[in-house]
């Protein structure tokens, strides 16, 4: 499988990375299994979960997915293989209405966090560690400052952010890099081949807008990690429509492009959006969120699939 650094000095990890959001709670212990066999065998190393996933399924706990995780790499006994990424700053407050109120960022939720999250997985470290959500109640200085600490004693590898501005990331690096501490090079968001409407709510979820892309573009050492890249099926299926967050006539304009440039190829177009995704001049990896194995061969053979100069210029300027 195509590699990708995860920014300067970063490990190495496959060019898309298997979402594990879903596994043990709407997906069963034994298909995410099958799944996570089926990427691995194929080359797949980077795996996603967070510690949240997924407390609003039918009487999920949040912890669920890396619990299921956990089981998995101790039967396989594969931990040294893979890039493990986790997430905290997302889980509910007890009796309190989610998501309006979270656990959040502070120093001693963080470092509570991550040990609860090496001790699911079964592991001493987790190679990328995502600020799930940005947290306006504590002082970036107090969760960066409780990252370095985290990164020093080597519990942590790579530290990301996710559902954070372009302003939120580059003020984050700024204060690190004037503190001498690691900084943001991960960044997990919403982002697929359609952008959604100018004014498009998401609530908590942030998409990959053209501020943050044109910041990454700029920074040698950001990845993107693109979240919901396929839409939930809505690509494919005339049985899941897109939202109407992309109910707006650039959409529509896109979609001209992506079925032209679809029938060109002979692909799925799941795997065109894959394909452009991997060819954006930010580097990109997909995150993908798969039920069955059947879903995760198809993502798989966008690997395959080189779209030329043309295709990607005709994709890129539509809308």
């Amino acid at each position: 499988m195509l590699r990708r650094d995860l920014g300067v000095g970063g490990p190495g990890a496959s060019a898309l990375c298997l979402g594990a959001m879903t596994f043990g709670t709407t997906v069963d212990e034994r298909t995410a299994t099958a799944i996570l066999d089926r990427f691995t065998e194929a080359g797949g190393t980077f795996v996603d979960t967070a510690n949240n996933y997924a407390v609003w399924a039918p009487g999920g706990t949040g912890f669920e997915s890396e619990e299921l995780l956990g089981r998995w790499i101790a039967r396989r006994r594969n931990r040294d293989s893979l890039v493990l990424a986790s997430k905290s700053g997302a889980r509910p407050v007890p009796g309190l209405p989610f998501p309006e109120h979270l656990e959040g960022l502070a120093a001693p939720v963080l470092r509570d966090a991550v040990e609860g999250s090496l001790r699911r997985l079964g592991t001493d470290r987790l190679d990328v560690h995502y600020a799930h959500v940005a947290d306006p109640a504590t002082p970036v200085e107090e969760t960066l400052g409780a990252y370095a600490g985290l990164v020093g004693d080597g519990t942590v590898g790579v530290l990301g952010c996710s559902n954070h501005t372009a302003a939120q990331l580059a003020g984050a690096n700024a204060l690190a890099a004037e503190r001498g501490w690691p900084g943001y090079r991960c960044v997990q968001q919403r982002h697929s081949y359609l952008a959604p409407a100018p004014d498009a709510d998401f609530g908590i979820q942030r998409h990959a807008d053209a501020a943050l892309l044109e910041h990454l573009a700029a920074d040698p050492e950001a990845v993107l990690l693109a979240y919901s890249p396929l839409l939930g099926g809505a690509y494919s299926r005339p049985d899941r429509p897109l939202g109407r967050q992309y109910e707006w006539p650039g959409a529509r304009a896109r979609l001209a492009a992506l079925a032209e440039v679809t029938a060109e190829t002979g692909a799925t177009v799941n795997q065109v959006v894959l394909a452009w995704l991997l060819a954006h001049p930010v580097p990109t990896v997909p995150v993908l969120g798969v039920s069955s194995v059947e879903q995760l061969d198809e993502a798989l053979g966008a690997l395959e699939l080189r779209l030329d100069e043309d295709q990607v210029r005709r994709l890129s300027e539509a809308g």
